[in-house]
């Protein structure tokens, strides 16, 4: 069969897409990654846009292309951490599961991934996640997806039978993403003692999902 002259235009086309795709994806990963190795060693505060674009090897204009403050960076790191525990909870559920075991494994990750940072740093991002929801609010924006851990493990739970009828999902999930926000916080403050995130805030998820026990007489 003969090709038409365009064909050949067209896949050069999508490949240069592809290309800057990856180009642009691998740009603002570096940033990143050049923010949080300056934040662990300057500190949040003693770093500037300045010091990260130096790291990075780009240009401020390219800093400011990918993200428009340094905290929209510090929103990225939160970002990445949630997505730890996403993908967790993503593979157990495409094999036999119980909910506690899947949050015992969720917030595991993301405590791991929460470990490589100084408590400053988690106390920040935990703010700045704050910030970025009250300016969704204020704008009328729809809930930011990559905040959302739980709604995948939840909409499953419910309709294999796992949650009584007629949960609200959505509700539920955000009410265990606010406990893992306070419960970050608290942790990275040292409120916790020698309890581990994981630990406490997994206790308090499932105590959410399945009620208090009652009271001892």
């Amino acid at each position: 069969m003969v090709k038409s002259a365009a064909e050949p235009t067209t896949d050069h086309g999508q490949r240069r897409a592809s290309f800057q795709r990856a180009r642009s994806h691998e740009t603002k990963r570096a940033l990143v990654q050049a923010a949080m190795a300056l934040w662990r060693t300057k500190g949040y505060a003693g770093t500037t846009v300045a010091d990260i674009c130096t790291a990075a090897g780009v240009s401020k204009a390219l800093f400011y292309f990918y993200f428009p403050r340094k905290e929209d960076v510090l929103f990225e790191v939160g970002v990445l951490s949630t997505q730890s525990a996403q993908r967790t909870i993503h593979a157990l559920l495409r094999k036999p599961y119980e909910i506690d075991e899947v949050i015992a494994a969720a917030m595991a990750a993301l405590e791991r991934s929460m470990a490589r940072n100084p408590p400053e740093l988690i106390i920040e991002t935990i703010l700045e996640g704050y910030r970025h929801e009250h300016r969704l609010l204020a704008t009328g924006a729809p809930p930011d997806p990559t905040a959302d851990m739980f709604t995948e493990l939840f909409s499953h739970a419910a309709s294999d039978g796992k949650l009584p009828a007629g949960v609200d999902v959505e509700h539920l999930a955000y009410l265990a993403r606010t406990m893992v926000s306070e419960g970050a916080r608290h942790w990275a403050a040292g409120t916790f003692g020698d309890r581990s995130f994981a630990a406490v805030v997994t206790a308090d998820i499932c105590t959410l999902v399945h009620g208090a026990p009652p009271t001892r007489p």
